[in-house]
């Protein structure tokens, strides 16, 4: 009796879930089908109705309806996914595990022995396919022979050029499994929504790195330990960053500041210290501070800051600064200025609306208001004398119908100034009248490249696009070809979109994915359909739908492609690293009347949140933009969501490319499944290559650093983190003891929903020469 009241309470729950799940994928299906989708989700949901109605009656043809809609969904898959592993999953895993209560009464005749059987295959199955799915796809690279040494780390990039590359070779592929950590340093910071993202310098024997708010901190290079700090009291708004610090040596000089670290502030100070007390230096500027304010009108707190290192060239050092996006018509001035770095006498400004301007604005003016900002990492070439900006959007992102034209000209390009006068040289356009936040945000990575016998000074130019340009950095010329390629139109009143974009050709297009239906995602068919009810009632028309009142889709998302972790590139072996991100996004305008109607108004404190409403104002629209996301907050496109490769710039094509990263500190709803698949997941940060053909990187939302063969891609090494790591790392040898180090800044990033940390990390092998 008891035995038939547990059989009978267990198909009655059985029809329930099952008539819950029917209800959801009729309604659902017949949703997605009248909007020209695929009608297997209505056939399934009728299916699954019927099962529930048979289980409840306790009708065992329950089994054999659910089993036609196991072989229904199989062919499906095949068909629709084409195979692919991520596919088939998501339309396949959780109709096969609720298939095992549906089917339990005949599983319970087979016996332990074949179940144990069944199971052992429907572990080693999905094992084995992922890791087929996820295997590195690569050619051999022929490898030069390690020589020479890069003992310091002088500028954020390592260079100036940001080339990422370290000479070292003592931490090499025979070792670096014995990598251990070193040591850890806490900076007490960590308030920040954007995270900690400084990779530090060091010269002599100290590192020196930055916090979000902007204190400076000197550290022992050997044991971590703190030597000193300089708080220059900012308020720092709530989307601060300090991704690195400057220094320089004043030429012939002695005494005080001789050696200095030239930093700028959320508040727009540019300000120098001592390297070997971090007090200010009283010569530079206004007793160590030069006010970054000046010329530029009225500033709301959170408007206008330098988010990255100052730049160096020839004596001077050169800031761009960030400018919130999408609050209002005329933000702060995107104007580029130089000052001396002896002195902090203003040098030269760059301000597009009057390039020909190299001046101060009059008294009682302004540099051009709204213009295109630079807010990522500048480069330089001292022998050309010439600085390379990445530039920005004008604001707002969304509509430029009211553009100026030097925005117009200059937005979401680098453009090469000359270092002594500011005039521009040449321009590159990556994207023509961005209407999709696609600015810039890579530093312009300098590399000398042997072209048809002739050595050539290079450039390449990652973008968020994923589209890698490689150009002469003498004129901008590209040197791989590049094509413009019609884009879809049909921009909201009163706006307009260019007819063409350029686009990378063969390996340096890191991803030509064109969204279907069939490439929506999800952990289950539930939220799958709901994800593809989501496109199908979007616009999008391929790379490049411009945004409307109706949403569109955007692939790439305005995180990238390639986000401000820009390339690490080995001169040597002439090839480049690259970490890329595979997510969409999901964007609307909304008419002013509907934005006033909701009180959408600018950010009066420089706060807003990730998912925020933009609300432009000065402009007819309003706009929500957002990765898209189904309801279990997991992207809707196929994984991988993340990628790493390398690219031989001498053949331009691709050495290896592979997802990047594990889900084991990712999940639904941003919790930690702790489960290592390695899908590949969103990343935001770069990577250090060493002569040694090593790869350094954390960047992942996973909480861990690794080490790749450059070669190849394979994992050499890796280890925990305490938050996710989304600063690049740097090395460097520590003259007391001859070790060299890998250091890491491990602050979490909110738009990565991974909680913030202060943590410095330092990694070395115990003893170098046991360890050859």
């Amino acid at each position: 009796m008891k035995a038939l009241q547990v059989e009978t309470g267990r198909r009655v729950l059985l029809a329930i879930v099952m008539a819950l799940i029917a209800a959801l994928l009729v309604a659902g299906g017949g949703q997605l089908l009248f909007l020209g989708g695929s009608p297997y989700y209505l056939v399934a949901g009728l299916m699954a109705g019927a099962t529930a109605f048979l289980s409840f009656r306790g009708d065992r043809r329950a089994i054999w309806i659910y089993g036609a809609l196991l072989l229904l969904t199989l062919v499906w898959a095949l068909w629709e996914s084409g195979g692919n592993i991520w596919g088939m999953q998501a339309r396949l895993f959780a109709p096969l595990v609720l298939g095992l209560w549906v089917g339990w009464p005949l599983i319970q005749l087979a016996g332990p022995k074949k179940l144990a059987i069944a199971a052992a295959v429907l572990i080693a199955l999905p094992a084995g396919l992922l890791g087929f799915a996820n295997r590195t796809h690569s050619v051999d690279a022929a490898a030069t022979p390690p020589s020479g040494s890069s003992r310091e780390w002088h500028h954020y990039g390592q260079d100036q050029g940001g080339s990422r590359f370290s000479g070292l070779t003592q931490i090499n592929a025979a070792n670096v499994g014995k990598l251990k950590q070193a040591w850890v340093y806490r900076t007490g910071v960590n308030r920040s929504e954007i995270g900690f993202e400084a990779t530090p310098l060091m010269i002599g024997d100290s590192l020196y790195l930055c916090t979000s708010n902007n204190v400076v901190i000197a550290l022992d290079a050997e044991s971590g330990k703190q030597r000193w700090r300089f708080d220059p009291k900012v308020d720092a708004p709530p989307l601060a960053a300090c991704r690195g610090v400057a220094y320089f040596e004043v030429p012939q000089g002695s005494g005080a500041c001789a050696r200095r670290i030239i930093f700028a502030t959320t508040d727009a100070r540019l300000m120098a210290v001592d390297a070997a007390d971090g007090r200010p230096c009283e010569q530079f500027g206004a007793n160590g501070t030069v006010d970054l304010k000046r010329g530029m009108g009225a500033i709301k707190r959170g408007y206008y800051y330098v988010s990255s290192a100052p730049a160096l060239v020839r004596g001077k050092v050169v800031v761009g600064g960030w400018v919130m996006d999408n609050q209002e018509v005329g933000e702060p001035s995107g104007v580029i200025r130089a000052f001396d770095a002896t002195t902090g006498q203003f040098g030269w400004a760059w301000d597009m609306d009057r390039p020909d301007d190299p001046n101060e604005p009059a008294e009682g003016r302004t540099y051009s208001r709204g213009t295109a900002n630079s807010w990522a990492p500048i480069s330089a070439d001292e022998q050309l004398g010439l600085v390379y900006i990445p530039t920005g959007n004008a604001t707002p992102d969304y509509w430029g119908g009211h553009r100026s034209p030097g925005s117009e000209r200059y937005s979401s390009a680098v453009v090469a100034l000359d270092a002594t006068t500011g005039r521009a040289r040449w321009h590159f356009q990556t994207t023509h009248h961005d209407i999709w936040d696609y600015d810039v945000a890579s530093q312009p990575t300098l590399i000398d490249l042997e072209i048809g016998g002739e050595t050539v000074p290079a450039l390449i130019q990652a973008t968020k696009r994923a589209e890698i340009f490689l150009l002469d950095r003498r004129t901008g010329k590209p040197l791989a070809p590049v094509e413009e390629r019609p884009v879809p139109q049909g921009a909201a009143a009163g706006d307009w979109t260019s007819p063409t974009q350029p686009f990378a050709t063969g390996a340096l297009s890191l991803d030509d994915t064109k969204l279907t239906e069939a490439l929506m995602w999800g952990a289950t068919p539930l939220d799958q359909l709901w994800c593809r009810i989501k496109f199908r009632q979007a616009r999008y028309d391929g790379p490049m739908t411009p945004p409307g009142l109706k949403p569109s889709i955007t692939y790439p998302s305005y995180s990238g492609g390639v986000d401000w972790g820009s390339v690490s590139v080995d001169p040597e072996r002439q090839i480049f690293v690259v970490n890329w991100i595979r997510v969409a996004n999901y964007t609307r305008l909304f008419t002013r009347e509907e934005a006033n109607k909701r009180g959408i108004s600018p950010s009066a404190d420089g706060h807003i949140s990730v998912d925020a409403l933009l609300p432009q104002k000065g402009t007819p629209f309003a706009a929500h933009t957002a990765a898209f996301l189904s309801p279990l907050d997991i992207p809707c496109t196929q994984p991988p969501f993340g990628m790493i490769g390398a690219i031989d710039l001498k053949t331009r094509k691709l050495l290896w490319k592979k997802p990047f990263g594990t889900t084991a500190d990712s999940g639904p709803f941003y919790t930690r499944s702790h489960l290592p698949i390695p899908m590949g997941i969103p990343n935001m940060g770069g990577s250090v290559v060493t002569r040694a053909g090593l790869v350094f990187i954390g960047a992942s939302q996973e909480r861990v650093i690794r080490a790749l063969d450059s070669a190849t891609g394979k994992q050499l090494w890796s280890h925990r983190l305490p938050r996710s790591g989304h600063a690049t790392p740097m090395t460097y040898i520590s003259p007391k003891s001859g070790r060299q180090f890998v250091v890491i800044a491990v602050g979490g990033n909110a738009a990565m929903r991974s909680p913030q940390g202060d943590y410095v990390v330092a990694f070395a092998l115990d003893d170098p020469v046991k360890a050859k």
